[in-house]
C-alpha cells in the first residue's frame, strides 16, 4: 500500500517541524509489532529521527522495591526510554494499565496515562463525564432488574434501541433490540452471564453510519465517515463497514477535541453520530487503530501522533527540571 501523504488541508497535521537534536527512544507498547498501527508508529518515529522500540506489554515484568521501580523485558532492564506510547488492547486492560503506571512511576512520560485509558474503557464512566461537561451523547440508561426494563426503554425513546456491554471494542457487545421483549430477553441473558449493560437510544437519522475523528493534542488530524454493510447496523470497519474521508465542520471538530480533553486523553479516536441536533458522542477510544482512517483519507496520521508524543515528553521533562511536576 502506498504510504499516506501529508496534507495542509483543514484538520490535517501541519508540515513537519524542524527536528530537535535530541534523539528519543520511543517505546510502543503493543502485543504485535506487525499490526498496521504499530508498524506505522515505528516508521514515523524513525522518519522523525528517533528510535522506536516495540515492547510486548505482557512481556514487561514489573519490579517494585524500596529502592526504585523497574521494568524488565525478556530478562533485561528497560532503561533510556524517552516516551511511551501505549497501544493497550481491551483484552489486557488490567495488566496494561499496571505497566503504564510502572513507566509513570519511573518518571517516563506516557502519552495517554492509565487513568484516562481506564475511563475510556468503562463506557458508563466515560458517558457520565461527557454529559457532566455538557457534551451531547445518546440518551443512555443503566438498570439492573427486569421490572425496570419497560421504564428504561421508555427513557431512551422506545424501541428499537441499542444494548451495549459496559466494556467492549470494535463493535463487540453492541446489539439492537426491536421490541421490548427482545430487550428483556437480551438483558436477562447478559445479566445471567454477569455482564453490566447500557440501554441507549437509537438515533434514527444516523442508523448504520457514524464518524470517527482522530484527535491529536488540540486538533483533529483526520476524520472518516463509516457506513455499515447491508444487513448490519454497526459501522465498525472490523464488522465490514465502509469508510470515506470527511471534512468535519467546526461544531463536530470542537466536540471531538473537547470529548478527548474531558476523558483526559492526548490522542483519541472519537466516535460520534450525525444527529439533527448536531454531533452526539458515542465513545472515546484511547488506542485508536488508524489503518482505516489512513486508507480512507490518504493522510499520514502516524507522524503527528509520534510528534505529539515527542513534544509531550519535552514538556514533561522541562516540567521536572523546573520543579513544576511531582
Amino acid at each position: 500500500m502506498a504510504r499516506p501523504k501529508r496534507s495542509e488541508a483543514a484538520g490535517a497535521a501541519p508540515a513537519r517541524r524542524e527536528k530537535r537534536a535530541e534523539r528519543f527512544v520511543v517505546a510502543i507498547l503493543s502485543r504485535n509489532r506487525k499490526l498496521y498501527s504499530t508498524r506505522r508508529l515505528a516508521e514515523a518515529s524513525r522518519a522523525l529521527g528517533h528510535r522506536p522500540r516495540v515492547l510486548d506489554t505482557l512481556r514487561c515484568n514489573m519490579v517494585l522495591s524500596r529502592e526504585r521501580p523497574q521494568i524488565f523485558y525478556r530478562g533485561a532492564e528497560v532503561t533510556g526510554v524517552g516516551v511511551v506510547i501505549p497501544r493497550i488492547g481491551a483484552s489486557i486492560t488490567g495488566y496494561g494499565l499496571s505497566v503504564v503506571n510502572q513507566f509513570d512511576m519511573m518518571g517516563v512520560p506516557v502519552l495517554n496515562n492509565s487513568v484516562p485509558i481506564a475511563r475510556s474503557r468503562d463506557k458508563l464512566r466515560a458517558l457520565q463525564l461527557l454529559s457532566r461537561f455538557g457534551i451531547d451523547i445518546p440518551r443512555t440508561v443503566m438498570c439492573r432488574y427486569r421490572d425496570e426494563v419497560a421504564q428504561a426503554v421508555e427513557q431512551v425513546g422506545g424501541v428499537p434501541c441499542i444494548i451495549k456491554l459496559i466494556q467492549g471494542t470494535q463493535g463487540v457487545g453492541v446489539m439492537i433490540a426491536n421490541t421490548e421483549a427482545e430487550v428483556a430477553g437480551l438483558l436477562d441473558t447478559l445479566w445471567t452471564l454477569g455482564q453490566e449493560i447500557l440501554l441507549q437510544e437509537l438515533v434514527a437519522e444516523s442508523r448504520g453510519k457514524d464518524v470517527r475523528a482522530l484527535v491529536v493534542g488540540d486538533r483533529v488530524v483526520a476524520a472518516m465517515r463509516r457506513t455499515a454493510r447491508a444487513g448490519e447496523f454497526r459501522s465498525n470497519i472490523h464488522r465490514g463497514g465502509v469508510a470515506e474521508a470527511v471534512e468535519l465542520g467546526r461544531e463536530f471538530a470542537e466536540a471531538a477535541v473537547k470529548a478527548a480533553r474531558v476523558i483526559g486523553l492526548e490522542v483519541a479516536g472519537v466516535d460520534m453520530l450525525e444527529a439533527r441536533t448536531g454531533p452526539k458522542i458515542m465513545e472515546v477510544n484511547s488506542s485508536p487503530g488508524f489503518e482505516g482512517i489512513e486508507q480512507a483519507t490518504g493522510l499520514d496520521v502516524a507522524t503527528p501522533y509520534v510528534q505529539h508524543a515527542i513534544d509531550y515528553a519535552h514538556a514533561r521533562h522541562s516540567g521536572y527540571a523546573e520543579g513544576r511536576l511531582a
